[in-house]
Formats: C-alpha cells, sequence, structure tokens
C-alpha cells in the first residue's frame, strides 16, 4: 500500500498558487501571487504530531478544550496508510493541510473517541437538520461511520484537496482488499462555517463607521469551498454552535478582510458511503485549477 501512495503522490504532485494578503491600508485587490510547490505525503509519526494537532485545534476552534486532541491525533498517526498530509518544504516539515478518517464504530471504545461521539450527539440534537445523525449517533452500537477529519491553514489554496479525497478513497479500497475495517455506512465531515458581524471596534468614535447591512439573518459562509459541494450530496448537513463561551472581543480577533468580525461556527456533513464517490468527484470538477 506504501508504494501506491508514492504513486499517487507523484501524480497529484504540481504548483499551485497561494494570494498572500499585503499589509493592512493596501488596496483591496492589492495582492501577490506566490508560486509554491504542494507535495503530499502520508502522515509520519515521527514527525507530524504536532501539525496535526494544532490543525484540529484549528477544527474544533474554541471548543477544542472539551475534547483530547492529543489522543485523536496519535489515532489519526496510528494509521499512516489512510490519509494525507500536504507540505511544502518536504516531509520533515509541519503540515500546511491534513485529511483522515476514523471509524467510530471500530473505535467506540477508545475514551478520546465516546467524548468526541457524545460532543457530536449533543450537538445534532440542537439542530433539527442534523436529526439524521443524532438519529445514527444514538444507537446502542454507533454504526461503521467514517469521521472525516481535515483543515488547513487559511492561506492554502482549495486546489490541494481533491488529490486528498481521491487519493482517500484510493486508500480505503486497498484497505478493504487487506480486510482491514474501512467499509463504511456514512462519512461524516466536520468543518466549520462564519458569520459576518459588524465590528465592535467600529463603534469608538475614533473609528470611521461602516456601511450598516440590510437587516434579518446573516447568510452563513464557508471556510471551505468544498463543503457547497460536498453538502449537495448529504442526507442532512447544519451547523452548531460552540459550547465554550467566547468573549465580546472574539468576532474582533478573527475580523474578515479587516473591515468586520466574523462569528465561526461548527458544521456537519453527513454523507452516505454509497453517495461520497461522487460527492469527491464533483468536488475535483467544482476546484479543478482554471487554465
Amino acid at each position: 500500500m506504501a508504494k501506491r501512495k508514492v504513486i499517487a503522490e507523484r501524480e497529484n504532485g504540481g504548483v499551485e498558487k497561494v494570494l498572500k494578503e499585503e499589509p493592512e491600508g493596501s488596496d483591496d485587490e492589492d495582492f501577490d501571487n506566490l508560486d509554491v510547490e504542494f507535495e503530499w505525503f502520508d502522515p509520519l509519526p515521527d514527525i507530524d504530531f504536532h501539525g496535526i494537532k494544532s490543525l484540529l485545534q484549528q477544527l474544533f476552534d474554541v471548543d477544542s478544550v472539551m475534547l483530547d486532541l492529543s489522543a485523536l491525533t496519535e489515532l489519526i498517526l496510528a494509521q499512516p496508510l489512510l490519509g494525507s498530509t500536504v507540505k511544502v518544504d518536504g516531509k520533515e516539515t509541519d503540515p500546511y493541510a491534513f485529511l483522515s478518517v476514523i471509524n467510530l464504530h471500530a473505535h467506540k471504545d477508545n475514551p478520546a473517541v465516546q467524548t468526541l461521539i457524545q460532543y457530536l450527539k449533543s450537538k445534532a440534537n440542537s439542530n433539527p437538520a442534523l436529526a439524521k445523525l443524532s438519529e445514527l449517533l444514538s444507537q446502542p452500537s454507533v454504526p461503521s461511520i467514517g469521521l472525516v477529519l481535515t483543515e488547513r491553514l487559511i492561506n492554502v489554496p482549495a486546489e490541494v484537496v481533491p488529490p486528498m479525497y481521491t487519493m482517500l478513497l484510493e486508500e480505503i479500497q486497498w484497505a478493504l482488499e487487506e480486510k482491514e475495517p474501512y467499509q463504511f455506512s456514512h462519512y461524516l465531515i466536520l468543518s466549520k462555517t462564519y458569520t459576518e458581524i459588524a465590528s465592535a471596534l467600529d463603534e469608538e468614535d475614533d473609528r470611521p463607521k461602516k456601511k450598516k447591512r440590510a437587516a434579518g439573518a446573516p447568510e452563513p459562509l464557508y471556510f471551505h469551498a468544498e463543503d457547497e459541494v460536498l453538502q449537495r450530496h448529504a442526507i442532512c448537513s447544519g451547523g452548531y454552535n460552540y459550547t465554550t463561551q467566547q468573549d465580546d472581543g472574539h468576532s474582533d480577533s478573527k475580523r474578515a478582510f479587516q473591515e468586520l468580525g466574523i462569528r465561526p461556527q461548527s458544521h456537519a456533513i453527513l454523507i452516505e458511503a454509497p453517495k461520497f464517490e461522487g460527492a469527491v468527484k464533483e468536488v475535483a470538477q467544482y476546484l479543478a485549477p482554471q487554465g
């Protein structure tokens, strides 16, 4: 399986574009194109622990303190032939992105997975749109749900994503040929959305006032462009609020484009296993580099 992964890396290697934002005060359209060559690797237990754990902290945001991310990272690294990391300066460096999948049924007795399942169950119960997910997680024995954990640094382009999902499908097939426990009934992708909100900083007298937006509930926006495609194939999807309280300055610490504050929210996408391959193919088409 390892040799097949090397072949996949070579086939999916290449040069991508990263947008590097200019310092504050420059025109909105002043961006530099930075040529970067991304490489895909198997997760490396001796190298990637801190990098993957840091990306998991970013994924779960303020609720990361409620979960045992060290144990989850170790679980990801314990299956190094499944999933990928994306790096720039060789395999010895920290990943800029990663993707892996955990079988919730196979690891249901792992304390870290048990905590995560209870967390996800409580969140699914908070949103009627996630009723199907709540139903699955409430069964006496959790089904073979493939929990997809993936995250990337904010300036990493979405074009790195399709190879990770494509390789994951191939690796799952190879694992099944070896009688490994990766026959899933569903795939559950965890991600994040955000809404733009008026910044408290703009209320200060010495700051220029921003134009007010039309009244009404703000529309959630995607951190990950692929999520818009993935949820078209979902049997249910929806967001949920963090349990950990955020202080008043939290949204201003995450200001989007230096104008509005943002309020992040977790987001879950549940896809039946037979539809997952089609979803991955549509993601690849949607994020294909424009010639």
